[in-house]
């Protein structure tokens, strides 16, 4: 029974190991702006370092590095964004200053990034212009498909264990782990 529980610790240890945002960067974050605040006026926070997140929408190389446009999605406690786009305030550009392929930032690709805000810029989005507001990354963090927080369809792993007490009590245990 004690090793059961050792090797399910370790396994949760396992599965929560990611490191999304680093301890470095953690103390150096604004965790007080909103992406709200930052959308109606980005010139007020220019210089303020925060953890967006959400979904690439395209990626492009330029001479300074690649530029991911991403739609913002709400992060939840482990920094992971959202899965449902309507919960979504906007969209915003990320500066990268290394050279990412954008084929491996393919629409839909889910990231958190550690940004410092630099403004914003307009754009065109559709038939209108659009207010981006700009972050140079500090830190970016992609997430697998094959997340365990990943909620399309694709194979899922278990462990499971159960204890049984019998006799003429009703008496019964059991013990489940799933990710």
């Amino acid at each position: 029974m004690i090793t059961a529980l050792w090797c399910s610790t370790v396994v949760m240890i396992g599965c929560a190991s990611h490191l999304v945002v680093p301890e470095a960067l953690e103390a150096q974050l604004d965790k007080d702006v909103t992406f709200a605040q930052i959308l109606a006026a980005p010139e007020s926070y220019i210089g303020k370092r925060m953890v967006v997140g959400g979904e690439v929408l395209a990626a492009k190389r330029m001479e300074a590095g690649t530029r991911l446009e991403i739609l913002q999605m709400p992060l939840d406690a482990d920094y992971e964004p959202s899965w449902v786009k309507t919960e979504s305030q906007g969209r915003f550009l990320a500066v990268h200053q290394e050279f990412l392929d954008p084929a491996t930032m393919v629409p839909g690709t889910r990231v958190t990034i550690v940004g410092e805000l630099t403004g914003s810029r307009m754009d065109r989005l559709d038939d209108v212009e659009y207010r981006y507001p700009t972050f140079s990354v500090k830190h970016l963090y992609v997430w697998p498909s094959e997340y365990a927080g990943d909620r399309r369809s694709g194979v899922s792993i278990g462990v499971f264990g159960g204890m049984g007490i019998g006799g003429d009590s009703r008496g019964g245990g059991g013990f489940g782990l799933g990710y």
